[in-house]
């Protein structure tokens, strides 16, 4: 039918047509049908004879001449080998049909197949179609052929010099513009292609190790051929932040000032000598050696003492930037290690989210509580920090979410604990364990003074006309409100006489100028803690030892008593398996040498011991109460009364030797605290001496001791 043309009538179409033969018919599951049609021969249209229900027209077949001839060969001939230029500047053919046209010697075929690979507009294949002279149509063909290959020439040379002159970043430009118009085609949000520009940028400057940047060119690429609407998009793109973002390079300049950080550590902690020096000694190595890997400290000690302030400080000192991570109640390995990427939901481990976070390469990491780590089926998370904590291991750590390797050897890493005995022994070999002992009196009241007062006074709205405190009212809440080894309660108590000072103003009350040791009782009450020794008496069967906890120094209460019976030994209050064998080895000591106080070794046979140590529902354990346990034996059996302020501490041996025992300084520090006056404690002990505060030794007695029977006479009345 003629273009523009709707109507059915015979003027409508052009005079020739093409008889065709179906080859194919096919239905289309989503409705209509597909026909592959084979044109037969030129008809010429007579007329329309049937309009509805379908159209039927009558037509003749046109006549062509198909004689060969020397015209029409030399045009073919022609004809052929301008299609074959027009293949070298790029025109497509397929091959099997280029075989064809080699082949064919009727010159009105061979028209026909070769106008199908010229370019025409629909009114130039009707002319070739309306053209029934064989050479006539060979000569049109050759004319579009000639123009087709010009404009083929002219577009190749064209490109040769475009090409010639486009750069490097405007082939890009080109090439992306390109992939953006082929994407819109293709119903892709410009958006993605955005995300990919940036992930490509940012992976480009992210200083990567050659290996890591394969993989992630690789999961790039991988990327770019998933549907944004999978999960499995969301996956990779998750995957590839962190790789992108982990500080591959970037580390914080350290301060390299030793006045500086000393006098940042003074301003923020009283005392902590030792721990101060040491990591003065770090920063004066690391300026003159910038390679030095990160060292790894164990900070052990009671709570309130300032383990985990500390590290804050030492970020401060250092210039650097700290991260913390409270590993108290872990138990899950993974949370170390990281989840394998097959998992849902899988995340790296958090020593490299924490790393991935912080942006930097050299923070100082905090790892609390470590001496409180579980363990369960899920794995033991102490085993997966052995790498990381492992200076010959930890700069290439492969966490299982990143699969790659990651240095850790520039991280200052710092582990807190109450107790060492709860760590396994692999991971306490590899650290430098620095131990923070408990405070004296005097050293709270100048930390009060220093540091407490002046926080509480600022965060309670007293900074304006702040209340002045009396000495003597801050070693009152020290000695009648608070008994620890830090200063966590004496700074809530501090903090409860601020704000009870705040709430008098907001009353409308006078304010108060001076806080007394009177004022602190009117404040917070009644005295919450008395001194167990002073309010004790010399009794038989009853002596004061000396513990070491979590919490610190503590002192204890040992009783034994006696009843008819057939040799049992009873031992309660909660008491471990090394402090039973303890009280064993006590009771089998003095029953090898008890003619020594003239007891008769009859009586063992007709009676039951019972040894008691009170707050049962307190567990105790370690072998450090045996000399007590002893003592309150002889006491016992020999019916002389122990000394209520002397406080005796040592490990027992079957031969009476009094054996080194651990935490000295605050088993010392808690008798000061109870009011004792008088401590017994193993000779090999006194190398521990130079730790304890000049102060506490002038205000106390310490005798040394190699066996039982000095320590007995020491702690017995009477003879």
């Amino acid at each position: 039918r003629r273009e523009g043309q709707k109507s059915l009538q015979l003027s409508a179409f052009w005079d020739t047509g093409t008889v065709c033969k179906i080859n194919q018919f096919i239905k289309l599951a989503e409705g209509g049908a597909k026909l592959t049609l084979e044109g037969v021969a030129r008809v010429r249209l007579e007329e329309v004879l049937q309009e509805t229900p379908s159209m039927l027209a009558r037509i003749e077949p046109v006549r062509e001449f198909a004689e060969k001839s020397i015209v029409s060969e030399a045009l073919m001939q022609s004809l052929n080998a301008l299609l074959k230029i027009a293949i070298s500047y790029g025109r497509p053919l397929p091959d099997d049909v280029m075989k064809m046209i080699d082949y064919i010697e009727n010159p009105a075929r061979f028209s026909d197949l070769v106008a199908l690979y010229v370019t025409l507009s629909s009114d130039e294949l009707q002319g070739l179609l309306d053209t029934v002279d064989p050479i006539e149509r060979l000569k049109k063909v050759y004319i579009y052929l000639t123009i087709e290959v010009q404009r083929l020439q002219i577009r190749g040379e064209v490109q040769a010099e475009v090409s010639k002159r486009v750069g490097k970043t405007q082939k890009e430009y080109i090439l992306r513009e390109q992939m953006k118009h082929i994407q819109e085609e293709l119903g892709e949000d410009d958006s993605r292609i955005a995300e990919i520009m940036d992930l490509r940028k940012k992976i480009a400057a992210a200083g990567m190790p050659n290996e890591v940047r394969t993989i992630t060119d690789k999961e790039l690429k991988r990327l770019e051929k998933i549907n944004p609407a999978s999960p499995e998009y969301t996956v990779s793109r998750t995957y590839l932040d962190y790789l992108v973002g982990m500080p591959w390079q970037v580390a914080t300049v350290d301060n390299k000032d030793i006045n500086l950080a000393e006098q940042i550590l003074n301003e923020d902690h009283y005392d902590l000598e030792k721990i101060k020096e040491r990591i003065l000694e770090y920063l004066a190595v690391r300026s003159l050696k910038d390679s030095m890997r990160g060292p790894i400290l164990s900070f052990v000690g009671p709570p309130g003492v300032g383990k985990t302030s500390l590290g804050k400080s030492i970020a401060r000192a250092l210039g650097r930037k700290f991260i913390r991570l409270s590993l108290g109640g872990m138990h899950d390995e993974a949370e170390i290690r990281g989840h394998r990427r097959t998992y849902i939901g899988a995340l790296p481990g958090r020593i490299i989210q924490e790393i991935f976070r912080c942006g930097a390469n050299n923070p100082v990491f905090m790892l609390d509580e470590v001496d409180k780590i579980g363990l369960d089926f899920r794995g033991d998370p102490a085993s997966a920090l052995l790498e990381v904590l492992d200076q010959d291991q930890n700069f290439s750590i492969t966490d299982h979410y990143l699969d790659v390797p990651f240095d850790l050897s520039r991280v200052m890493f710092i582990t807190t604990a109450n107790v060492m005995d709860t760590i396994p022994a692999p991971l306490r070999d590899r650290m430098e364990v620095l131990n923070l002992s408990g405070y004296t009196e005097e050293e709270k009241e100048k930390i009060a003074f220093r540091f407490l007062i002046p926080k509480e006074l600022e965060e309670n709205g007293l900074s304006t006309t702040p209340p002045g405190f009396e000495v003597e009212a801050v070693y009152r809440i020290i000695r009648d409100y608070t008994r620890e080894a830090g200063v966590r309660n004496l700074q809530r108590n501090i903090a409860s006489v601020c704000r009870k000072v705040a709430k008098e103003i907001a009353s409308s009350k006078p304010p108060r100028d001076l806080i007394t040791s009177r004022v602190v009782e009117d404040l917070l009450g009644p005295r919450k803690y008395f001194n167990e020794v002073a309010s004790e008496k010399d009794r038989v069967g009853v002596v004061t030892g000396l513990a070491w906890t979590e919490a610190g120094g503590d002192i204890i209460f040992v009783e034994a008593t006696r009843m008819p019976g057939r040799r049992e030994l009873i031992l309660t209050g909660s008491l471990g398996e090394v402090m039973r064998e303890s009280a064993r080895a006590a009771l089998s000591f003095v029953r090898a040498h008890c003619a020594e106080w003239d007891v008769p070794s009859e009586i063992f046979r007709t009676m039951d011991i019972h040894i008691h140590v009170p707050a049962g529902s307190i567990p105790k354990d370690g072998p450090s109460a045996g000399i007590t346990m002893a003592a309150a034996l002889v006491s016992l059996l020999t019916n002389r009364p122990a000394l209520r302020d002397v406080a005796m501490t040592g490990e027992i041996s079957l031969s009476g030797r009094v054996l080194a025992i651990g935490g000295l300084k605050e088993k010392i520090l808690a008798a000061r605290r109870a009011g004792v006056k008088k401590i017994v404690v193993p000779a090999r002990n006194q190398v521990d001496m130079a730790d304890i505060p000049a102060v506490v030794k002038g205000d106390m007695e310490i005798v040394f001791v190699e066996d039982v029977r000095e320590a007995l006479s020491h702690i017995m009345q009477g003879k």
